[in-house]
């Protein structure tokens, strides 16, 4: 019996790891890898999370990763889901909750 043990990731971690990657679709070798898989509606720059039970779809820069309200649903969102999910960055809020947070 095995027993499933998510790791703690510190958010700052989290935060370099997605600039990292937002940071190479410069690379001519790695944008060829990614392209496959990265959608075509995604500027360079920014990144999609998903909000809510419905999971509507949102674009963001990544200027907003610097936002201590941004930040807290990252947290938020690690003690929810962890890291161990392949469906999308999750945001667990209701939708206009977010939207205010955010400023849209």
């Amino acid at each position: 019996m095995a027993i499933n043990k998510q790791i703690k990731v510190p958010q700052k971690a989290v935060i370099r790891e997605i600039l990292r990657w937002c940071s190479s679709f410069g690379k001519k070798q790695v944008y060829e890898e990614l392209n496959r898989q990265l959608p075509l509606d995604v500027p360079k720059g920014h990144f999609v999370v998903y909000v809510g039970t419905h999971r509507s779809r949102y674009i963001l820069p990544i200027s907003v990763l610097t936002q201590p309200e941004f930040q807290a649903l990252l947290r938020k969102t690690e003690e929810e889901f962890g890291f161990c999910h392949h469906s999308g960055l999750t945001i667990p809020c209701e939708q206009h909750v977010f939207e205010s947070m955010i400023q849209f």
